[in-house]
């Protein structure tokens, strides 16, 4: 899967499969794995080139988010074009069935009354297809996640792993048409060993306790499961706040804002105004850890960042997934979310 050259595209914390289906019905929630693993620029099928990629994503998907967010701080918009499907999935009165992601940019959301302008039909495999499901089948795949990778030419999945592809785009940034210089495009993973080994290790640290503790918090059906995500995630979200608080960096890793603070920056984004109840992460907010808040507002501020992504999507398909849809319309106070990004001095 992984090519062995410096620039091997090594990067997902994949959770072992064994006795998945045992630890289900224990309780746990465990992610499944990713079958589409080429790698831009090195999988001779699928050279690095400008307009010829395609992203299929939903803006409530932090996987996706952090995908997003790879495409917009490189400079990627003009040349990786974008499919957005609507945020809840298919109903049990759907023909297709539930639970499925589907473009649909006519279906109206709950929380607003109205369809969300962000969300698009199928426009990359020239099928005009209405489920993400349907672009797997077409390669005999019987996947349905996001985000997708796609290859608009050969009309072809290069990869569906979210880590892979934030590495390869930032790889591949220039080859891919970044309408950034090389000075002013932020180098995610950079070249010093040191600091590669840095961001390594916070990644694993982020993706197990954080990106997905709170899914394993969330999801899981064990109250002790629940409780060691739960003890998980704010003992990384401590241990953060102290890196931060440290020596007042302004990133992770210093700084420079790199690959781990775009992995960390989707969970602590949706974290306040939806985790803290529908995942039941309700220990603390991100504005009680004030060095968190601070680097979270910084990371908000940055060119292309604020509209990578929307918390109506957000809410609309977490919560539109809950027992009975309704979707929570707080919190109002100390200010509505994301406006209260904009503001660093809420923390103190």
């Amino acid at each position: 899967m992984s090519p062995t050259s410096d620039n091997s595209v090594d990067t997902s914390v994949e959770e072992t499969q064994s006795n998945a289906a045992k630890r289900r019905a224990k309780g746990e929630f465990v992610r499944g794995t990713s079958g589409f693993r080429s790698i831009l620029g090195e999988d001779p099928d699928f050279p690095a080139e400008p307009g010829r990629y395609h992203l299929f994503v939903a803006y409530n998907c932090p996987w996706c988010h952090r995908v997003i967010l790879a495409r917009n701080l490189l400079g990627l918009q003009d040349s990786i074009t974008l499919d957005v499907a609507f945020p809840s999935r298919t109903n049990e009165d759907d023909p297709a069935g539930p639970n499925f992601w589907e473009f649909n940019p006519a279906r109206t959301a709950s929380l607003t009354g109205a369809s969300l302008p962000e969300c698009t039909a199928e426009t990359a495999t020239g099928k005009g297809f209405r489920l993400v499901q349907e672009i797997y089948a077409a390669e005999g795949s019987d996947e349905g996640s996001v985000p997708v990778l796609y290859d608009k030419k050969t009309r072809r999945i290069v990869n569906n792993e979210s880590a892979e592809i934030i590495r390869m785009l930032g790889q591949q940034a220039a080859a891919l048409g970044s309408r950034l210089s090389g000075a002013d495009r932020p180098q995610l993973y950079p070249q010093d060993s040191a600091l590669r080994a840095e961001i390594d290790t916070l990644n694993t640290a982020i993706y197990g306790d954080i990106n997905n503790g709170a899914y394993k918090a969330g999801f899981s059906s064990s109250q002790n499961v629940y409780a060691a995500a739960f003890n998980g995630y704010f003992a990384a979200l401590e241990t953060l706040e102290q890196r931060l608080a440290t020596d007042g960096r302004p990133f992770l890793t210093g700084d420079h804002f790199t690959e781990a603070d775009l992995r960390l920056f989707p969970t602590l984004f949706r974290h306040d105004p939806v985790y803290y109840v529908r995942m039941k992460l309700n220990g603390a907010k991100i504005l009680d850890y004030p060095h968190l808040w601070r680097w979270l507002c910084r990371v908000y501020a940055l060119p292309g960042v604020a509209e990578s992504n929307s918390l109506v999507h957000c809410r609309q398909g977490y919560f539109g997934r809950s027992w009975n849809n309704v979707v929570p319309l707080g919190p109002l106070l100390p200010m509505r979310y994301p406006e209260a990004y904009e503001h660093p001095e809420l923390a103190g």
